[in-house]
């Protein structure tokens, strides 16, 4: 628009200037070498402006020649370009689709073609990567760092191939140089933050911390939960050397995060020893009540040395109170009314916990019960075996790592705070272990695993080699008796589990193998199968079904 407005304004200027020579006529006599050119003002004009645009002309063609050898090694310094930029966009999708080849060739192709460029040695770089070239990999990224634009990309690069070979001490010093280059770097301040954390520098991790939130690496909650932690494992590692320093440790990080287990667990228990009750109860119980855990519990029944298993007990009861009557607090309170003997209180604390799956720790704490109330019996070892099966109880885990203790990084990635309080998943758990009345009984003998024999070599309960003449029995409906069977507990896995054997009677002959391979009729229940220990060739063969029970458990 501005332009179409200039061109009008101009030509009516033009317009203007034509029709003013007009209205003033005039001669211009030009004498030059003896002639005399004569002619008016109007002619002179146009002649004037004619021999300028000549000129101007004749200028351009001159230029134009002049210019042309450059013109032209422009043109080819172009298209030059073009095809590097297209190998290195070719390279990179080489890269990405993991072809070593093609990624090498077209590295190559680019470099001829731009020379030392910075995507050139990124291609470069990465082609080696691929086809597992460590020290091309490595020598291309030392080049990025003579440049100041790629520097912090060579540091990169160069960082990722120590770590790979295992130099831990050279990959800290590139990540340090690429945090002092460029503190916003993520990945340089992470690596610094974990080196820190393995080399037990707590101070200096928090100091990475404090860094990273300032530059908006971390959100609040993020950062206030990652010095809680660090300030925990600087209170663990001055627990024993500075307890007044690890006190304050953990109090910072109880204020920061008073759900963190180990570091209230930690106060309370410093508060403790130093005489502090009432605060010492006050941060336990704040942690309690945000998650049950037995740390807590141990460190609350404990706060006052020298009290009785009574008074241990009524703090069990007030931990079971503000959980809400929570699985922890009924463990809590079991255990403390065993040690003060009383043994119906526990009893009714456990009973909550044995109507689903008893974990391993409800398990083995009514072995202990039955133990201390009725002494060795058979009803204490059932609870024993059936701990070796029963789910297991939560732990710290992290990255697939269980651990009975909390750790502030994660011993697999380095990642702070990566330990939970979860239970383990069951995995090749067993069936739950089931025992009749008869079995469960006071036996002599503890149960025994004896080694795995070869399956042709096992050993099945014959029936007795001369039966004694019966008296006639009245006929029986056919299928109206069920074998009698006996249920032991479930063997481990390298032990063999055999069809159920079916009693021999004076009436029926004596069978080298079980005798239920026929089905049950319809409505009846196929028999429960009897697991048999597996026993060596060199030890006796069993008695009959019927017999004695301890045979099953030698």
């Amino acid at each position: 628009m501005w332009r179409a407005l200039v061109f009008i304004g101009l030509l009516c200027l033009a317009a203007f200037g034509a029709v003013w020579l007009a209205d003033r006529p005039g001669t211009v006599l030009v004498t030059f070498g003896g002639y005399e050119l004569q002619t008016s003002v109007a002619v002179a004009a146009v002649a004037l402006a004619g021999l300028a645009l000549l000129l101007a002309m004749m200028w351009a063609a001159v230029t134009t020649i002049m210019n042309l050898p450059s013109r032209l090694s422009f043109a080819s310094k172009a298209r030059r370009r073009a095809r590097g930029y297209q190998a290195v966009s070719r390279g990179m999708v080489a890269v990405g689709a993991g072809d070593p080849i093609a990624a090498r060739r077209y590295a190559g192709e680019a470099e001829r073609l731009l020379g030392h460029e910075p995507l050139t040695l990124l291609l470069k770089a990465q082609a080696a990567q691929v086809s597992g070239n460590r020290a091309a990999a490595e020598t291309a990224f030392s080049q990025m760092m003579d440049e100041d634009e790629t520097r912090v990309l060579g540091l990169r690069g160069l960082f990722v191939e120590a770590r790979r070979r295992g130099d831990n001490l050279a990959a800290r010093e590139y990540a340090s140089e690429a945090v002092r280059i460029a503190p916003a770097a993520a990945w340089a301040s992470d690596a610094v933050l974990e080196a820190r954390c393995a080399e037990g520098d707590w101070r200096g991790a928090l100091e990475s911390i404090d860094r990273r939130a300032s530059l908006g690496l971390l959100d609040k909650a993020t950062a206030k939960r990652h010095r809680a932690v660090l300030l925990t494992a600087d209170a663990l590692d001055r627990a024993e050397r500075d307890p007044d320093g690890a006190l304050r440790s953990s109090q910072d990080a109880v204020k920061l995060a008073p759900d963190l287990v180990p570091a209230a667990a930690l106060a309370g228990k410093i508060l403790s020893h130093k005489g502090d009750l009432r605060r010492a109860a006050k941060i336990v119980e704040a942690a309690w009540r945000s998650q049950p855990h037995p740390d807590l519990a141990d460190v609350y029944l404990n706060l006052r040395p020298g009290d009785s298993a009574l008074d241990r007990l009524k703090r069990a009861e007030t931990l079971q109170r503000l959980s809400n009557h929570a699985p922890e607090g009924q463990l809590a309170v079991a255990r403390a009314a065993l040690e003060a003997r009383e043994f119906e209180r526990a009893r009714r604390a456990l009973e909550p916990l044995l109507e689903d799956r008893p974990t391993m720790r409800v398990c083995l704490l009514m072995a202990d019960l039955e133990q201390a109330e009725h002494g060795s019996t058979g009803r204490s070892r059932e609870w024993l075996a059936r701990a070796t099966r029963a789910p297991r109880d939560p732990a710290w885990i992290a990255d697939g790592v269980v651990s009975n203790r909390w750790a502030p990084i994660s011993p697999v990635t380095g990642r702070i705070d990566a330990f939970v309080w979860q239970a383990p998943p069951d995995v090749l758990v067993a069936p739950e272990l089931t025992m009749s009345d008869d079995v469960t009984g006071d036996v002599d003998v503890e149960p025994k695993i004896l080694p795995p024999i070869v399956p042709d070599e096992v050993a099945v309960a014959p029936a007795d080699e001369s039966p004694q003449p019966a008296e006639p029995q009245p006929p029986e409906p056919p299928h109206t008796e069920q074998p009698k069977v006996e249920t032991v507990p479930v063997p481990p896995a390298d032990e063999v589990v055999l069809e159920p054997v079916k009693k021999e009677t004076a009436q029926e002959p004596a069978s080298d193998k079980p005798t239920n391979d026929k089905p049950a009729e319809p409505g009846q229940p196929r028999p429960e199968p009897v697991v048999f220990p597996a026993t060596p060739p060199d030890v006796p063969k069993l008695k009959e079904a019927g017999g004695t029970r301890r045979g099953f458990f030698r």
